[in-house]
């Protein structure tokens, strides 16, 4: 089976730092290849993958930022769809843009769908429903506008996540500072809590985090900046919980995932896919408001460590993902 994996072009895949389609479009390529998958992954021409390489744009218009995004997305798509017919199947994780060239190939298409920036862009979602296979992260994040050929959810390289069974005594925030990822409730939580908290990530936001993060900076509620694949191990296993006070649906959560492989609980908002990513009072603890973060804080030490690495490797696997996703391109082949 020749398969083609189209990532974006807004970073390297994989990332050095943030991004996360191409994380996922990555670990679905190389999860691939480990099966005997002839995978093509068409993505920057820094990229790294096991498989092929097919690249036209040098750099992610993120890392360099005197491209044209919209320019550098239309050569990349284009480059795929013209090559269309070399593969047994394209599998999609650029978002809504390449649908548009799925009635104009001989090629079947499955397109992973990765949240929905906006409900105006379901409109391309429905005209295209008939041509292209759409795969959900999480039950949660399905439309009710939408047919599915099944849910299949994020993957990570779980021996990348080393597990540490006596964590340090802070709290971590990992993520985007952005409101919906909720980095002031997280700086809330902790101050009540008494406990010291790292904040890494990038700044999604800048006025945000000018008025309600920064201001509140001090030695014990820490700002790291983004972290790379060496410091998130570090960060993620000696946190003594990872604080999610999402305020948005969020699709799936991959900083969830990643704290459960190194043994780490996750305190979450009750949103989105949280259900499905924590298992209430045996990984980590799913909440409505600041006031119940904090009290689940003074529970943390009741959750078993192992047993949010056994959990999360059960189903947050690399290996699992390309499994359940060979299942649908046969499917549909």
């Amino acid at each position: 089976m020749k398969v083609a994996v189209l990532a974006p072009v807004a970073w390297r895949t994989p990332p050095h730092h943030y991004g996360p389609w191409e994380q996922m479009a990555s670990n679905v390529a190389e999860g691939l290849v480990a099966l005997g998958v002839d995978v093509t992954l068409f993505a920057t021409a820094d990229s790294h993958t096991a498989g092929t390489l097919a690249a036209v744009v040098a750099q992610g218009y993120e890392e360099d930022r005197t491209q044209d995004a919209k320019v550098v997305e239309c050569l990349h798509i284009s480059h795929l769809m013209e090559r269309a017919a070399e593969f047994d199947l394209i599998h999609n994780h650029f978002d809504f843009l390449p649908l548009t060239y799925s009635r104009l190939i001989p090629t079947p298409m499955v397109t992973t769908i990765h949240g929905f920036s906006s409900e105006k862009i379901l409109a391309v979602y429905e005209k295209y429903a008939t041509s292209t296979a759409y795969v959900s992260i999480s039950h949660a994040d399905r439309s009710p506008r939408l047919p599915y050929a099944a849910t299949v959810y994020n993957g990570l390289r779980v021996n990348d996540f080393v597990y540490t069974e006596k964590p340090d005594d802070y709290l971590l925030f990992f993520g985007r500072i952005h409101p919906d990822k909720g980095t002031a409730e997280a700086i809330d939580i902790a101050r009540r809590s008494g406990k010291r908290l790292l904040i890494a990530g990038i700044v999604q936001d800048a006025a945000y985090f000018r008025e309600q993060v920064e201001p509140l900076l001090s030695d014990d509620i820490v700002f790291l900046g983004p972290a790379g694949p060496a410091q998130r191990n570090q960060l993620l296993g000696q946190a003594l919980a990872l604080l999610h006070p999402i305020r948005f649906a969020e699709p799936f959560g991959l900083s969830v995932a990643e704290a459960q492989l190194c043994g780490t609980p996750v305190i979450a908002f009750n949103k989105g896919a949280m259900p499905e990513l924590i298992q209430e009072a045996q990984t980590g603890f799913l909440v409505d408001n600041v006031g119940q973060a904090v009290e689940a804080v003074q529970q943390i030490g009741s959750i078993s460590r192992a047993a949010c690495r056994a959990w999360a490797s059960a189903n947050f696997s690399q290996e699992k993902m390309a499994a359940d996703y060979l299942a649908v391109y046969k499917e549909l082949i």
